[in-house]
């Protein structure tokens, strides 16, 4: 008689324990174990209890593959879900195997958990694996299909609610019940103040700040106080919440007439504009790709936005200074080069059109586009194209978390035609075609922040905190990637005979990318050196970019009049004709102002089930070295969690966004 002793952790979450029957049968490469039900006296499978269960076989079963488990009604109790964490299993010869299952099971459902080491497909010897992986394979590719909503947009899962995905990819209970306290929280507060809805112009700045009482930052009352200021409007093109636009001006654009007389004044004394373009402290924000772009008609009439030029200068201080600002690609007599020494609201109104341009540009295309969008293409294809025992199903499915689930309800409630977003200058019909354009332009290198910074010029502006930080973790994150990925891909010719993964990357070229040669992005895989950079941008755009994208929407949206979304009046032909009261009809009214500033609040909000960078409570790896390369990754993020801490105690403004302790394993937001 041969003795299995099994360790069943169910679940810690609210729900996750039943009292209904559960059945093992155990597989191996010397045959099977009778169904066995798993009974111990007392309550079994209670939330976050581990049960010890024994499963006798008349001899050993060989080396073990699978553990099928069923769940069954007890009595005429109602049906109730049970989350299984994972399977421990000893064998009557001593070895210890992990079974990890993390997936709520339904009643009459049958799920067949395989366990061991990481296997890739051509690495399967037995009839049983290869059966179960290809079935399993199967099975996730009718669960998990591509949908195609735009031609020219990525391609997104075939979910339409959030009551059509699995379970286990859907939020915590937890999580639901805090976000839908934030907006009813939010709403309540909005509605007593008579904001909801209101037609009504603000009739001063002040009053903007009266919008929440309940919520505020450090970094939000900052702004308040120096959103007019040139060298804060300047630090925010490095530090703020869209980091990846300006680039270092070698020449002028032809289209941008800036003489030497406009800007010797705001340059240092002696100096002159070639000169500083030479000594590489001259940088360009080009917003051309905007050029063309209908905007949304609003009671009627058509809004405008601009696809302007903003010239920065790198001072001797250290500052960055917006020195010019042209508002429309093409100059005329009506489009003038706007100047720091112009009419104090001339100024303003040049630099708040400016940064409408760039909010829409962050929202629709660094954060939606290149964050949220493409990591649901490396999601699906991971879910369609690995199975559980895959090395590189295991090493990426964390960053995963939430993340069809917060599209798939994005989809409608931000970026939809009823959206939040529908109400910005350019309107849900802009914002798409914005997109569209921006993926017809992406490159791969573009997401890869190494060659991003060179591209851009910016290897050595001081100051540079999302630079700093950004490469830091990059080389944390790929220092991690290549462990694991030369652990389980010792050769290239390992990657070149990995079919999955071979699929993997041809799905995500074809539904990410549109199958665009141009954009540099690999269709296939040759070597291991190309799927571990791969797989660091894939983790860094799911993790760290999206912190720097995201985390910091309340700090800088929340005092409207530092960047608008939406802009109600002409952008300004003549210099001389503006005031204050031109600033306050040119912003939202109060009810697009509060609903834009509720939907901030609710996506940099932070929730209880946050799960931080580097921390894997799902123990998918059975190998010793895994587990030890995921300590040495944590090791290094604490190391650099604690380095960016003391830095910001230093700053006047501090830059949070991608220290990793508050930094998401996941888009869940």
């Amino acid at each position: 008689m041969a003795e299995y002793k099994l360790e069943v952790t169910t679940g810690d979450m609210t729900n996750a324990g039943t009292f209904d029957h559960i059945h093992v049968t155990l597989f191996g490469t010397g045959g099977k174990s009778e169904r066995t039900e798993l009974d111990n006296f007392g309550v079994d499978f209670k939330t976050g209890m581990t049960g010890i269960y024994t499963v006798r076989t008349n001899l050993s079963l060989g080396k073990l593959l699978l553990v099928k488990v069923e769940k069954e009604p007890f009595s005429l109790l109602p049906e109730d879900e049970w989350y299984c964490s994972k399977i421990v299993v000893t064998t009557p010869e001593g070895d210890v195997i992990l079974f990890p299952c993390y997936r709520w099971i339904s009643r009459g459902e049958l799920v067949e958990l395989r366990g061991g080491r990481a296997m890739k497909n051509f690495e399967e010897d037995h009839p049983l694996s290869i059966d179960h992986r290809e079935k399993e394979l199967i099975l996730k590719k009718s669960m998990y299909q591509w949908k195609i909503d735009d031609q020219r947009l990525p391609h997104a899962s075939n979910f339409q609610n959030i009551s059509e995905l699995p379970a286990e990819i859907c939020f915590s209970i937890s999580k639901s019940m805090e976000i839908l306290y934030t907006k009813r929280m939010t709403g309540a507060e909005l509605m007593f103040k008579g904001l909801v809805g209101s037609t009504e112009q603000w009739k001063n700045i002040e009053d903007m700040k009266k919008i929440f009482w309940s919520k505020r930052t450090k970094m939000s009352e900052y702004i308040t106080e120096h959103w007019k200021e040139d060298d804060f409007y300047g630090f925010q093109f490095l530090n703020a919440i869209n980091p990846t636009v300006i680039k270092r001006c070698s020449e002028l654009p032809p289209n941008f007439p800036v003489t030497e007389e406009m800007v010797k004044p705001f340059l240092e004394k002696g100096s002159s504009l070639q000169k500083e373009i030479e000594k590489g402290n001259i940088f360009l924000s080009d917003q051309k790709k905007m050029d063309g772009i209908p905007a949304r008609a609003q009671k009627g009439e058509p809004l405008h936005v601009t696809a302007g030029l903003c010239l920065f200068y790198l001072n001797p201080e250290n500052k960055l200074m917006p020195i010019a600002i042209q508002l429309h690609q093409q100059p005329s007599e009506q489009n003038p080069i706007f100047l720091p020494s112009d009419p104090e609201t001339d100024w303003l109104l040049a630099k708040m059109f400016i940064k409408n341009a760039d909010s829409m540009d962050h929202q629709a295309v660094h954060h939606l586009l290149n964050t949220h969008f493409l990591t649901e293409v490396y999601a699906v294809a991971t879910l369609r194209s690995f199975p559980v025992i895959h090395p590189l199903h295991k090493l990426l499915l964390p960053h995963f978390r939430y993340t069809l689930h917060i599209n798939t309800v994005g989809r409608k409630s931000l970026f939809g035609p009823d959206g939040a977003l529908s109400i910005s200058s350019l309107g849900y019909d802009g914002m798409r075609e914005l997109m569209r354009r921006s993926l017809s332009e992406m490159t791969y290198s573009s997401l890869c922040l190494p060659e991003n910074i060179t591209a851009r010029g910016l290897q050595s502006i001081p100051n540079f905190y999302y630079r700093d930080d950004g490469l830091k973790l990059w080389n944390i994150i790929n220092s991690f990637v290549k462990a694991v990925v030369e652990y389980y891909y010792p050769s290239d010719s390992d990657v070149r005979k990995d079919t999955e993964l071979q699929e993997w990357i041809s799905e995500i070229f074809t539904h990410g990318l549109l199958g665009n040669k141009g954009s540099g992005f690999p269709a296939s895989f040759h070597t291991v050196e190309e799927v571990i950079k791969f797989i660091t941008m894939v983790i860094f755009t799911a993790t760290a970019q999206h912190a720097a994208v995201n985390n910091g929407q309340f700090d800088y949206y929340a005092w409207l009049p530092n960047a608008s979304l939406l802009l109600r009046k002409r952008p300004p032909t003549t210099k001389g004709k503006s005031s204050m009261k031109t600033i306050l009809e040119t912003l939202p009214n109060v009810g697009d102002t509060v609903s834009f500033v509720a939907m901030v609040w609710l996506l940099s909000d932070k929730y209880t089930d946050t799960v931080p960078l580097g921390t894997y409570p799902e123990e998918q790896f059975d190998e010793p070295a895994p587990k030890q390369m995921i300590k040495e990754f944590q090791a290094k993020l604490s190391y650099l969690s604690e380095e960016i801490t003391t830095r910001n105690s230093k700053l006047k403004v501090p830059y949070i966004y991608l220290n990793p302790s508050q930094i998401e394993n996941s888009i869940t937001i």
